[in-house]
């Protein structure tokens, strides 16, 4: 595969820009400032404690939205709302593509998807599987995306909200990514159980996807979200993986020769 140059940015949350051969990319669009928000399909109200490094109305052209599921105002919010009929495509679960309709394609974890951009370059989009908390909460459908080049999830690979479980050990079996995004942050938004990845699975992800450059994202911004970035890169110091984990600043963009 010729080297090419991803960028990342990350807007503040799950939500990050991602840029490719030209494609531009965002996940799970959040734009809206700081206050007590409830989604329309959810009875949990989220509290965003900070915004977006980049405001909605400068993020430019997108290609298209990959969006892990609509039901949760954390992952998509009034402003991201509103941006995806600016969108080519917005992929998401089966679910969600039926309450949101226009541009929105559901997908279910493991299909794969070409997508051609606006300027002709085409990937591969696969829907990954995901776990939004234990086994027996139903938080209802997400999943997450697997980027590929020459192949299905050669690119990187964004876990959405997920636990570490089967499903997403079946991704490591099945694709080899450059770059992991990683959702972690230990959401508790209801207490007593994690919602997304806590240090723990981040682990998990480290060891399944060895050769793989890894950020987290979505450990900032909301009330509910119980470990730190920081707080993940000490985990990883103390077991000696502090090189395996890339520091990812909120409109600091990262670039990765792939």
């Amino acid at each position: 595969m010729s080297t090419s140059n991803l960028k990342l940015t990350l807007v503040g949350g799950p939500t990050v820009l991602i840029e490719y051969d030209g494609l531009r990319l965002l996940t799970d669009p959040t734009f809206d400032p700081p206050g007590e928000y409830q989604g329309p399909h959810s009875p949990v109200k989220h509290r965003k404690t900070s915004g977006p490094a980049v405001p909605v109305e400068e993020i430019g052209a997108l290609d298209a939205v990959l969006l892990s599921h609509d039901h949760h105002f954390d992952n998509l919010d009034n402003s991201g709302r509103a941006l995806l009929p600016s969108v080519g495509v917005t992929y998401t679960t089966n679910s969600g593509a039926e309450r949101l309709g226009g541009n929105a394609i559901g997908m279910a974890p493991f299909e794969t998807r070409v997508f051609e951009g606006r300027n002709g370059k085409k990937l591969f989009v696969t829907a990954t599987p995901a776990r939004h908390g234990p086994v027996g909460v139903d938080a209802g459908d997400v999943v997450g995306f697997a980027l590929g080049v020459e192949q299905p999830g050669d690119l990187v690979y964004i876990t959405g909200d997920t636990l570490w479980f089967e499903g997403t050990a079946e991704v490591a079996s099945r694709f080899s990514p450059k770059v992991v995004v990683m959702y972690t942050g230990a959401a508790e938004p209801r207490g007593r159980y994690h919602m997304t990845m806590g240090s723990e699975d981040a682990l998990e992800t480290a060891n399944a996807f060895p050769k793989a450059a890894l950020v987290s994202v979505h450990n900032e911004g909301w009330g509910h979200l119980k470990e730190s970035q920081d707080d993940l890169a000490g985990v990883f110091a103390h077991f000696g993986l502090a090189d395996r984990l890339t520091s990812f600043n909120k409109g600091e963009p990262l670039t990765f020769d792939v």
